[in-house]
């Protein structure tokens, strides 16, 4: 699977001449860079559940753990609104927002694997930190060091899946990437809920544990093969060649290694790959993969459910860890909704996805706001007809987030950028994933505290507009090789008008392609002068008899189509680059000869 963006269509065409085979070196290789989601996940599970723990709220917020004790019965609207203990969830993303700048270098430069191996050490180090933190500037030092591994490894492994993929599989194994990070959450989940028990430091060993898969992530990862974009992005094109061989299974990868380095010459061409995608030419993968679809992703409202999660089921009858219970119910319903995504989304698409969840997350918003804006709240319980409705609501919304924002917030902003781009837009991905991750973890607690039940009808509001945006501007890229997606833009009713080429380059495209007919009208005179030489040779040697008209009429015949041809490049080259004219009809010679060799070195 070759990446890229300007490659010519002729090149693109060949895509279903790649071959592939899956081997254990790809299984491998999938295995190993899709533990970067569960850093990733686990992370997501471990800190919400430790910041729920007597213990660890006794040791780091004495205050919130008092108001806690003292209002036992009261909402949950505004009890954990504390800045402080906000900012130990968003500092890890505003670290991941600002790393991911440098992991785009590193990646671009020194590989996806390099920058898989330093998210896994920085990941480590921050583990091995909280464990031991005895305070609170530890633990934020701690959280930013999660941070930057987390910012190198979202930076690194959707690249890494999505270029060592067959397109017939892409979409499946990129969601590793989703699927892994579910699980973390899941094992997160799971894990607090046995050290909660655990006193006074189970909180400890929650967060120690993160160390595990990045320690399995780094040993892995030395033994990763690196992938053949990025090995013919640094101009190693022997070994890029061996991996890929070594990837695929087969020793047919010619076309494919062909389009990777027509890709990889494209991409060398781009000095400034962050400027490049300011042009209008990239219109498209800057609104839709780089701005929309991470912003749009953290703006579903998801962790707003899982907030409430608690209290619905505690309504249902559940005892004092409700919330453990209730985020190993969530997050065993994200792993099978991932499944369930892994197995649809290269068969129905990923705008069947998008288009389909979000009816669904729009109508269990909606009856979440109404029902608790109707029941909940009043000093009285909610009634348990009520809360098994809220119940269904939930589980649906969860559901419909896995196997659409969930998995595809990653997977098709991977597919959208050409190889030229494609580090800084992955970049410019994580970057904004982060920094409205960041923004939802620290504002998320002050606006359920004011807004309260209305902020799900903001959610839905929300989830709305992007369905709209999915439907009016994301095309479809199911099975579309990477080096094909620059033709969707080409063809979609709205962004044609961005890509399409400026007017002087339109002008040469279309005299290349008028010195294309030329040629082909070339080719069918030769024939005619061929045969017309033939008789003047007949006719000198004596091998035919002719009288003088004959003669004038074959000579004529004979330059006539040299008259017309030169004449009419006279015409069309008049006012334009002559140089422009040469390298187009050396290239269509070219083609022709590729086509037709014979024909060729005739007309040469």
């Amino acid at each position: 699977m070759a990446g890229g963006g300007f490659v010519d269509q002729e090149a693109a065409k060949r895509a279903h001449l790649y071959e592939y085979k899956i081997t254990k070196a790809f299984v491998f290789a999938c295995c190993v860079a899709a533990l970067g989601g569960s850093l990733f996940g686990y992370d997501l599970g471990v800190s919400g559940g430790v910041t729920s723990m007597d213990d660890f709220l006794k040791h780091f917020f004495p205050k919130i753990y008092a108001r806690k004790q003292q209002h036992l019965n009261e909402t949950d609207y505004c009890k954990y609104d504390n800045q402080i203990l906000t900012l130990f969830t968003s500092s890890l993303y505003f670290a991941a927002l600002v790393s991911t700048f440098g992991a785009s270098y590193i990646t671009r430069t020194k590989g996806r694997r390099a920058s898989i191996l330093v998210g896994s050490v920085s990941f480590f180090v921050g583990g091995l930190i909280n464990a031991c933190a005895i305070n609170i500037a530890m633990l934020i030092i701690g959280r930013i060091l999660l941070g930057f591994g987390i910012g190198f490894g979202n930076q690194a492994v959707p690249l890494y899946l999505s270029e060592t993929a067959p397109p017939k599989i892409r979409g499946m194994v990129n969601q590793l990437f989703q699927l892994t990070t579910c699980v973390g959450i899941l094992i997160a989940n799971i894990i607090n809920y046995f050290t909660d028990q655990i006193h006074p430091w189970g909180w400890r060993l929650s967060l120690g544990l993160a160390m595990v898969p990045a320690a399995l992530m780094f040993i892995g990862g030395i033994f990763l093969p690196e992938t053949p974009n990025s090995l013919v992005e640094q101009g190693k094109l022997d070994e890029a060649r061996e991996n890929l061989v070594k990837i695929r299974g087969t020793q047919n990868v010619d076309a494919e290694f062909h389009d990777l380095q027509a890709a990889s010459k494209a991409a060398r061409a781009i000095k400034h790959p962050f400027r490049n995608l300011l042009e209008r030419k990239n219109r498209p993968q800057l609104v839709i993969a780089a701005l929309g679809i991470p912003a749009f992703q953290q703006l579903t409202g998801m962790n707003s459910i899982l907030f409430y999660a608690p209290v619905i089921f505690q309504s249902l009858g559940f005892g004092s860890n409700t919330s453990l219970y209730t985020s190993i119910i969530t997050s065993s319903m994200l792993v099978v909704a991932t499944f369930v995504s892994m197995y649809v989304v290269d068969r129905k698409g990923r705008r069947f996805l998008f288009l389909e969840a979000g009816c669904q997350m729009i109508i269990s918003m909606l009856v979440v706001a109404i029902v608790l804006g109707l029941k909940f709240g009043h000093g009285v319980q909610l009634p348990k007809s009520y809360a098994a409705i809220l119940v269904v609501m939930i589980c649906a919304f969860v559901v419909a987030y896995g196997w659409s924002w969930g998995p595809l917030g990653w997977l098709v902003p991977s597919e959208l950028f050409p190889l030229e781009t494609r580090s800084a837009g992955q970049s410019i991905v994580v970057c904004n994933n982060m920094l409205f991750t960041a923004l939802v973890a620290q504002c998320f607690l002050v606006s359920l505290c004011h807004l309260r039940y209305g902020i799900f009808l903001l959610f839905a509001a929300l989830i709305m507009v992007m369905s709209f945006f999915i439907y009016f501007l994301l095309p479809e890229t199911k099975q579309v090789p990477i080096e094909e997606i620059v033709f969707l833009w080409q063809n979609h009713w709205f962004w044609k008008k961005y890509v399409a080429e400026p007017s002087e380059e339109k002008a040469v495209a279309k005299l290349l392609q008028n010195i294309l007919c030329l040629m082909v009208l070339v080719v069918h005179r030769y024939e005619v002068r061929r045969v017309t030489a033939r008789l003047f040779v007949g006719i000198e040697k004596g091998q035919l008899l002719a009288s003088k008209e004959v003669r004038c009429l074959l000579l004529q015949t004979w330059l006539e189509p040299f008259y017309d041809d030169f004449g009419w490049m006279r015409r069309v080259s008049k006012g334009l680059d002559r140089h422009l004219i040469e390298d187009g009809l050396s290239n269509t010679i070219k083609a022709i000869r590729y086509k037709d060799e014979d024909v060729s070195l005739g007309i040469l």
